[in-house]
């Protein structure tokens, strides 16, 4: 079953589902992107992982570390004797986090060099002064100074984008930035309500661009998923306007 909405699906961007569909998302567009550029280059789903610490809240003991044994009484050891170890103090380690979140690489096969990076953006990219933030747009950064091709895809309503210059309103946004035509990158603005495109993939010359259709992907991505026995059980993230609100209620289930 395709996912009822036109465009992207307002509900697929709650909390309890993002990361699903986002690894779902990526995975299924590898394969898409793969038929067509093989047998040239490969297509891999590599991970970003982020480690946060967690704020200050109740913490649990690590235990003993397992260098030292302590006697249970003084004793008189030989002479010679090797020394035992008093018991090393109890430490607290602050609790962590570790979020993994994919993204592709597509690879010459021969060469072996990255030619494209495929980024789904996640919350993390866009939750402003946050850690993970910061290194996704140093990466970024890395990747606009480089030869590698960078294809953003941005489906999340809430945070703030990656800097464009002179980006124009819009819900979601699609970026195409070519190696060989920075500064100048593709870039399509997307309103609630409209199809997701067809977009280019690019690959390394003389190869032409793979087709990626996000709206066709989504739709296979809800059906494999099965999202509709699942995501209408709590309200879209961020809410939607009144305005918008009536406009979803005509194509989310009458349950929702």
């Amino acid at each position: 079953m395709p996912s009822p909405f036109p465009g992207m699906n307002p509900y697929l961007e709650r909390d309890v589902v993002w990361h699903d569909f986002h690894e779902r998302f990526l995975i299924l567009g590898a394969g898409v992107i793969g038929a067509q550029a093989r047998p040239n280059f490969l297509v891999r789903v590599d991970d970003h992982i982020y480690v946060r610490e967690l704020p200050d809240g109740p913490r649990s003991s690590v235990g003993r570390a397992d260098l030292g044994i302590a006697p249970s009484e003084q004793t008189s050891r030989p002479s010679g004797a090797a020394a035992v170890l008093e018991p090393p103090p109890r430490l607290r380690v602050p609790p962590v986090e570790v979020m993994r979140e994919s993204y592709l690489e597509i690879i010459d096969r021969r060469s072996r060099e990255v030619v494209t990076v495929v980024e789904l953006l996640s919350p993390a990219n866009k939750r402003r002064n946050s850690v993970d933030r910061a290194q996704y747009l140093a990466k970024r950064a890395t990747l606009m100074s480089s030869r590698t091709n960078l294809v953003e895809i941005d489906l999340l309503r809430g945070g703030e984008p990656p800097p464009v210059e002179d980006r124009p309103d819009c819900r979601y946004s699609v970026l195409v930035s070519r190696a060989d035509e920075r500064p100048e990158a593709g870039f399509w603005p997307l309103a609630l309500a409209d199809r997701l495109p067809v977009i280019p993939i690019p690959l390394s010359p003389p190869h032409p661009d793979a087709r990626l259709d996000l709206q066709e992907l989504l739709h296979r991505v809800y059906d494999e998923a099965a999202y509709e026995f699942d995501v209408y059980d709590g309200p879209p993230q961020p809410s939607l306007t009144a305005e918008e609100s009536a406009w979803a209620a005509r194509f989310a289930p009458a349950d929702a």
